[in-house]
């Protein structure tokens, strides 16, 4: 689909992305369209799955989960299956805010957000560490997020 879309398209997923709440009638506005065709291509990009979904933004820090650290994450089995058993549990983690597949000198890097230190101790040797087939992880704690989420860190 990236190939079907045009300067329009684009400009509403570039002002979505940034303000997901905009009434259509100001995102037509702002990409130079009048509403209802604006209207039409939005209902057309979340049909074919472009726009996958609105939220909120929330601020972590003010629910009290200011303490963020990376982990590299070794697995002892590399196998499709052993993958998919990682995929599978890591999902009912909670405090993990992103996995990813990595290429490279460990096989996952995940984004692991808690309370404290105390609290990502007790998430890394209760959650993480008795996941399936892991072997080994390194943890990096960030001081300070500059752009989160893809904004621009408070």
């Amino acid at each position: 689909m990236a190939n079907d879309l045009d300067r329009f398209d684009r400009a509403i997923l570039d002002v979505l992305a940034v303000e997901g709440r905009l009434p259509v009638a100001d995102l037509a506005r702002r990409i130079g369209l009048t509403k209802s065709p604006t209207q039409a291509r939005l209902r057309r990009l979340e049909a074919a799955g472009t726009i996958r979904g609105y939220r909120a933004v929330i601020d972590p820090i003010r629910l009290g989960r200011d303490h963020v650290a990376f982990v590299e994450v070794k697995l002892a089995d590399t196998r499709e299956a052993a993958l998919a058993a990682f995929n599978a549990a890591i999902l009912a983690v909670p405090e993990i805010e992103e996995c990813h597949l990595i290429a490279g000198a460990f096989d996952y890097l995940l984004k692991v957000r808690t309370a404290s230190m105390s609290a990502y101790r007790a998430v890394l040797a209760e959650k993480i560490s008795v996941l399936p087939h892991v072997h080994q992880t390194s943890t990096y704690v960030a001081m300070q997020a500059v752009k989160d989420g893809g904004v621009a860190a408070r």
